[in-house]
């Protein structure tokens, strides 16, 4: 498996170099790191230095990823956790963490491990101790629970699939210019992993919401969101505003999943950045 690659290695000098607070985004699954790339360069703009690091083994571009599928197998939960863990203790100034999806919940780890001054989760997947289970959380995930093989496999999305996970509060027009923009095969052991946090004591799909130097956290929900539902980031911030660190939650009107990569990306931008620079 990958370390840190070159491009990641040049985003962490030129953070390292810059001065500035660095903050990290991570992705889910499904999207590569260039999902990040306009939500960076409102960042950049707002003189902040960014990184957008890859799940192990990530390609460049989606035409790599359909060309390459089997690249996305055999990711963890813990190996992507891990993965940014390394890169975060290479930058000289501890950064803001912003995280999509899976990225939300892998963003709550790390901030779980101290290593964040704050944190957005937007969207965030479930973790142990999150126990709503709604409808279309499980029809969101059914192309990859369906089907137990999908455990060692890249999963990619038809676009109806794509359609109901992600793109449902956007038109057909816009949902098929996103799914050709961003979509790629996914890992399907995170999905079992999160599938069964709740029955399995050492799950890595956890999150340490008691440590003190957690820092503030924000969890961003969109209303419309079929795979990760109000339910779902409510029951998370339940577990986390037990910490002594300052918790909110903010749902964002009539959004659904592709909120982070369709064309209201700035307003959800804009309120992670908000509260970046109010507590970061």
């Amino acid at each position: 498996m990958a370390s840190i690659s070159k491009r990641e290695q040049g985003d962490i000098d030129r953070a390292n170099e810059s001065g500035k607070k660095p903050v990290v985004f991570v992705h889910g699954l499904w999207l590569l790191p260039n999902s990040w790339d306009r939500w960076r360069g409102l960042f950049e703009e707002n003189n902040y230095t960014t990184l957008a690091p890859d799940w192990p083994d990530d390609v460049e571009t989606v035409e790599e990823a359909q060309q390459h599928p089997e690249v996305f197998a055999h990711k963890s939960v813990r190996q992507v956790r891990d993965h940014f863990v390394e890169i975060i203790r290479k930058l000289k100034t501890a950064p803001a963490i912003i995280g999509h999806s899976f990225g939300g919940l892998i963003a709550q780890q790390l901030a779980g491990e101290g290593l964040a001054t704050a944190s957005v989760a937007i969207d965030p997947a479930a973790f142990r101790g999150v126990l709503p289970l709604p409808f279309s959380s499980l029809k969101a995930a059914f192309p990859v629970l369906g089907n137990p093989a999908n455990y060692q496999r890249a999963v990619p999305l038809s676009f109806d699939q794509f359609r109901f996970a992600f793109a449902n509060a956007v038109s057909e027009t816009e949902a098929q210019e996103l799914y050709k923009k961003f979509a790629v095969p996914a890992s399907g052991i995170p999905l079992f992993q999160a599938a069964t946090a709740n029955i399995n004591p050492w799950t890595e799909a956890k999150v340490d919401t008691t440590n003190p130097r957690r820092g503030p956290l924000l969890i961003i929900s969109g209303e419309k969101d079929n795979t990760v539902p109000w339910a779902v980031a409510n029951a998370a911030y339940k577990q986390q505003k037990k910490n002594t660190s300052l918790t909110e939650i903010h749902e964002i009107p009539g959004r659904g999943h592709s909120l982070t990569i369709d064309s209201g990306w700035r307003d959800v931008a804009e309120v992670a950045l908000a509260f970046v620079k109010r507590h970061a």
